[in-house]
This record gives C-alpha cells, sequence and structure tokens, in this order.
C-alpha cells in the first residue's frame, strides 16, 4: 500500500488478498474510490497466484454508503451513468475467480452494503449495523442492491428493510441469513483472514469452478444447472493436476501440495 490509494492491497500468504477501504471517516464511495477499487479488482483478475479476497473499511467502519457530499456538488443528469458504473463495479466485483468475503466493520449501509452484497461470504463484528437507507434520501439501492439481497434473505424480507431503510443488528443479520457469522467488535477481520486462509488451502480450481456453478446455475432451472455443474467438473476438474494430486496424496496420507494446475 502506499500513501493516497482509496483502496489498499495487502498480501499474505496462500494467495490471501486484502483489500482495504481508505476514505475518512465512514469510507463513504466516492467516484475516485470506486475508480480504484475497480482497478484493484483488475490487479486480482490478472493474479494467478491471488486464491482468495477480503473487503473491509479502515479505521471504525466498512462503509456508510454513497459520498453524499460529493452527491450534493453533481448534476443529477449525471446520476444514472454514475449508477451504472457502480454496477459494473460490483458486478466485477461478484464476477471474480476468487471467494471473496465481507469483514464487516462498524457500519455497511446504502451503497456499503451493497458492496457487501456482492461479496461471496459475510462476516460481521457484533457491533455492527447493516441496512438500506436509501429512500430516506429518495433513491433506491441502485448498485444491484435490489436484486441481490431478496436473493439473500428472501423478497419479504428486502422489501421490508429496503422500504423501511432500517439498520439492523449484526446478530439480527446474521438470523436471517445476510451474514454468514459474527464474530466480537474488532476481531472480523481476523476472523476473515481465517476463513480465506482456509478457503486458500484447498485446490484453487475445484473452489474456483465450485464457485462458478453455484453463481451461473442459481438462476436456472435445476437440470441445466446441473448440466453447469457436469461441464465444470469435465473441462476443469478432470484434467487438473491438483486433482492427481489430491488422490495421491490422500492414499499416501500427507497434506496435499496444490499448486492451482
Amino acid at each position: 500500500m502506499t500513501d493516497g490509494e482509496l483502496v489498499g492491497r495487502k498480501s499474505e500468504d496462500d494467495g490471501v488478498e486484502i483489500l482495504i477501504l481508505k476514505h475518512p471517516p465512514v469510507n463513504a464511495l466516492s467516484t475516485a474510490l470506486l475508480n480504484d477499487l475497480d482497478r484493484r479488482l483488475g490487479e486480482l483478475e490478472a493474479d494467478p497466484k491471488a486464491r482468495a479476497v477480503i473487503v473491509t473499511g479502515d479505521g471504525q467502519y466498512f462503509s456508510a454508503g454513497a459520498d453524499v457530499k460529493e452527491m450534493a456538488t453533481l448534476d443529477l443528469s449525471s446520476a444514472p451513468a454514475i449508477a451504472r458504473r457502480g454496477v459494473a463495479i460490483y458486478a466485477r466485483l461478484a464476477a471474480l475467480r476468487q471467494p471473496v468475503i465481507a469483514a464487516i466493520n462498524g457500519l455497511a449501509l446504502g451503497g456499503g452494503l451493497e458492496l457487501a452484497l456482492a461479496c461471496d461470504l459475510r462476516v460481521a463484528g457484533d457491533s455492527a449495523k447493516l441496512g438500506a437507507p436509501e429512500v430516506t434520501l429518495g433513491l433506491i439501492p441502485a448498485y444491484g442492491g435490489t436484486q441481490r439481497l431478496p436473493r439473500l434473505v428472501g423478497i419479504a424480507k428486502a422489501k421490508e428493510l429496503i422500504f423501511t431503510g432500517a439498520m439492523i443488528s449484526a446478530a439480527e443479520a446474521l438470523r436471517i441469513g445476510l451474514v454468514n457469522k459474527t464474530v466480537p467488535a474488532g476481531q472480523e477481520l481476523r476472523a476473515a483472514r481465517d476463513l480465506a486462509h482456509t478457503i486458500a488451502q484447498k485446490a484453487p480450481k475445484a473452489v474456483q469452478a465450485s464457485k462458478r456453478a453455484i453463481v451461473e446455475g442459481s438462476s436456472l432451472p435445476l437440470e441445466r444447472a446441473i448440466d453447469v455443474e457436469s461441464r465444470l467438473f469435465e473441462t476443469e476438474i478432470v484434467p487438473s493436476e491438483d486433482l492427481a494430486e489430491g488422490i495421491v496424496a490422500f492414499a499416501e496420507r500427507r497434506p496435499p501440495k496444490f499448486t492451482g494446475a
């Protein structure tokens, strides 16, 4: 990381990469921050060594959402283009071949919640608050939130959260399936790192093909979705060197040494 970056990147062992939102005090999603996030996603797409990704916020907050001060200076005629840009960046995040984990500290509101929704897994500190308060500003969730949230928590609960703009606790987010787990406040990044390192130690092609099968198949009828799974098994898994290594390691009763090949 270098000074002046709005999204820092930290590389750890096993191919775990951490993206850190750095726009104090609340890590508001300014145009510049989103552009920096897009740049970082391009780096990860091109990095064959990256096996798992964490997104978190520097300081006390994950992200409180849109940069309202910046919004107040913009011509509203530019809003559709800005929304399309945000949708494209979040779609790029969701489409990363690596599993992505949101480590949610403090607040994840509005576009910040939508950012977490674009990740595969979510770990929240137990003091975190999550919500979609856009209607209180005369807006709607416009970075994919009206579509990703109901797919995660169900239509009725998503309508409730979006129509009321209410914030919910981490415990409630866990209960409704919005986050995968909660941990004591301040431990969310450590917990996300533990999870990321666990994933990174598995066969990369197997993990990535599993993600593709789930994502691509989730919107298809079951029979077609199973065809997706079968195609990925045949084209990505069977020819992989890691499959052979996994079988031999099991037979030899030793930990496998996966290379991603």
